[in-house]
């Protein structure tokens, strides 16, 4: 690796992202060491993401770094969890650029920052390619806390953080396929972890996760761990109006497409019907749109239901790796 290789570019690149975090011990230990605040657990999310698949190859690398580290903070937010910090590792591609390279460590420098986060270890590798990156996300809750798939019971509302189906109509602009919008767009390249909301949700949420591979496919989760059948309403789906105005105008456009797209990284989320006076209050609190969509029922599976009350066809409803 060019740029005094990869101890000179740990040494030069990615501490600096440490900002002096005592867990990190400066990279210069294989390991960190972590001690959570008394009477708390620690959460720890992990996930993979590889050019091509989870972004566009011709992605800015500060974009491909942005995505990465804000869809991985979204899992902690969907746990009611605070965050502590974040491991790192990497497989560079052949013939990648220095500058690929300090691009992409500027856009987990500008979006830890963003978020209160320091990077507190690592790997770095080489390989043939694609340009693969694994996190590793910390972060903590008190005791009990943590907000879990399995606790959803019939008869609680379902809600929704924000507006769902951006993502997917922004990953179809990066594409080239749809004429240039700067809020969509955005929507796709940097996500909003809602890491406020989940903090908020404890206590309140009896089910909780983050909308990555659909809402109607991660509705499905819930559903399947909690035994319940979950029942969303089409006409309550929150759309902005950029993806009102698509459904509109554009050829073939489909509600489908925007409940299946994946990417929102918003929380979908159930609770008791006598919480939802406490949950509409949080959403003006922290100026975040909250939608009840739908009703938990006995049953299993996930049913998109339109005004009449018909079944509408969802296929596979989402995102699936194999």
């Amino acid at each position: 690796m060019a740029g005094g290789g990869e101890f000179g570019f740990i040494r030069t690149r990615l501490a600096p992202l440490a900002r002096g975090h005592p867990a990190a011990l400066d990279l210069t230990d294989d390991a960190a060491v972590l001690t959570p605040a008394p009477g708390c657990q620690i959460v720890v999310a992990s996930d993979m993401l590889v050019a091509g698949v989870h972004f566009l190859e011709t992605d800015p690398p500060e974009v491909a770094a942005e995505r990465a580290l804000r869809s991985n903070l979204s899992d902690l937010a969907a746990m009611g969890a605070e965050p502590l910090g974040y491991l790192s590792s990497i497989a560079w591609p052949a013939g990648v650029t220095q500058a690929w390279r300090d691009g992409f460590v500027d856009g987990l420098a500008s979006a830890q920052d963003r978020f209160g986060l320091a990077l507190l270890g690592g790997d770095t590798t080489s390989g043939p390619g694609p340009f693969t990156i694994s996190l590793t996300l910390l972060g903590q809750v008190p005791s009990g806390s943590a907000l879990l798939r399995r606790s959803a019971r019939a008869g609680d509302d379902v809600w929704v953080s924000g507006t769902i189906g951006d993502a997917r109509l922004g990953l179809e602009i990066s594409r080239g396929a749809l004429a240039a919008d700067p809020v969509l767009l955005e929507r796709y390249r940097r996500p909003s972890p809602r890491l406020e909301l989940g903090v908020a949700l404890r206590g309140l949420a009896s089910a909780c996760l983050d909308v990555s591979d659909g809402l109607i496919a991660d509705a499905g989760h819930i559903a399947a761990v909690s035994g319940v059948r979950l029942e969303l309403q089409a006409g309550q789906i929150p759309l902005s109006p950029q993806s009102r105005r698509w459904l509109q105008e554009a050829p073939g456009a489909s509600l489908v497409t925007l409940v299946t797209g994946g990417d929102d990284y918003e929380l979908l989320f159930c609770a008791r019907q006598d919480c939802r006076a406490s949950i509409e209050r949080l959403g003006r609190e922290i100026g975040l749109v909250l939608t009840r969509v739908g009703l938990v029922a006995d049953g299993a599976g996930v049913a998109l239901l339109g005004e009449d009350g018909a079944h509408l066809e969802t296929g596979a409803g989402g995102f699936t790796h194999f």
